[in-house]
């Protein structure tokens, strides 16, 4: 199984302008800067990261377990699709005013869109993939398909 991630080009923009609080991006950032070529690039690569949501994946007996955190996330704005063996799983956050962000202080919390990406690569039942979101965690019950999920097997080492 892997996965991918997507962020919107506004995550992009907000993440991007941001290059550290206080001295660390004055001093630093030059130096990074440099590193990449240009200031930029060091942006889009440093910033394409800033809205992960950390996945992780349990296996039992007869399914996986796919636990996605997301806290303070609204569940109806989450979509779960499966093409061509790949479980998406995307939130696309509210429309929000742009000028509501001016009243911080400080912000290091922006929820946004994201997008993350499992090759299920037919060990899953796609038709009866389940999901329910609870406390700040989004599980997705993926059915193995028993035709495809062999027990490994153990190879002595001489």
């Amino acid at each position: 199984m892997y996965n991918t991630q997507e962020t919107t080009d506004k995550q992009q923009q907000f993440y991007g302008n941001h290059r550290g609080c206080g001295h660390f991006g004055r001093k630093f950032g030059n130096r990074f800067e440099n590193a990449f070529g240009n200031s930029g690039q060091w942006r889009n690569t440093f910033g394409r990261f800033g809205n992960r949501k950390s996945a992780n994946i349990e296996e039992t007996d007869t399914a996986f377990i796919l636990s996605l955190y997301a806290a303070g996330l609204r569940k109806s704005d989450f979509a779960l699709s499966v093409t061509e063996d790949v479980l998406t799983i995307k939130y696309t956050a509210p429309a929000t005013a742009e000028n509501s962000q001016s009243n911080y202080a400080h912000l290091e919390y922006q929820p946004g869109s994201f997008e993350r990406s499992f090759q299920l690569n037919g060990k899953v039942i796609t038709e009866s993939i389940s999901a329910t979101y609870v406390d700040g965690v989004l599980k997705v019950t993926l059915p193995k398909n028993p035709e495809t999920n062999k027990p490994a097997q153990e190879v002595k080492v001489d």
